[in-house]
C-alpha cells in the first residue's frame, strides 16, 4: 500500500446548502430573470406571471446552482444560475423536470 493510498476517496466534499426556502434569494433571481424577458415577445401583460424553482443550492467555493422557470401569458422561459451568472436556457418542460430530478437525486 502506497503512502497516499489511505487518503484516496477522502477528498473534502463542498458544503452545500439547500436555499429553496430563501425567499429573498428567489425574488432577486426572479427579478433579474424578468429583466431578461422582452415585452411583446415573452409577455404582453405582467399580471399573472409565475416563477417556479426546480432547485436552488448554495455550494461552498462554487456559488449558486439553480434551475427555475417563469411562466407568462405568452411563454415559459427557463433559467439557470451558476456561480455568479444567470442564463436563459433553451429548455422544454420535460427537460426542466428531468434535470431537476437528476440534480436533486445527486445533491440530497
Amino acid at each position: 500500500m502506497g503512502m497516499f493510498d489511505k487518503f484516496k476517496g477522502k477528498q473534502k466534499e463542498p458544503k452545500e446548502t439547500n436555499e429553496i426556502e430563501n425567499r429573498e434569494l428567489k425574488v432577486n433571481l426572479a427579478d433579474t430573470a424578468m429583466g431578461m424577458l422582452e415585452q411583446g415577445v415573452d409577455y404582453q401583460e405582467l399580471a399573472g406571471i409565475q416563477c417556479q424553482f426546480g432547485y436552488l443550492f448554495s455550494i461552498e467555493d462554487h456559488g449558486l446552482e439553480a434551475l427555475f422557470k417563469i411562466t407568462t401569458d405568452t411563454t415559459t422561459a427557463y433559467f439557470a444560475a451558476q456561480k455568479q451568472s444567470l442564463m436563459r436556457l433553451n429548455f422544454n418542460e420535460e427537460l426542466f423536470c428531468s434535470t431537476t430530478e437528476t440534480f436533486l437525486s445527486l445533491h440530497q
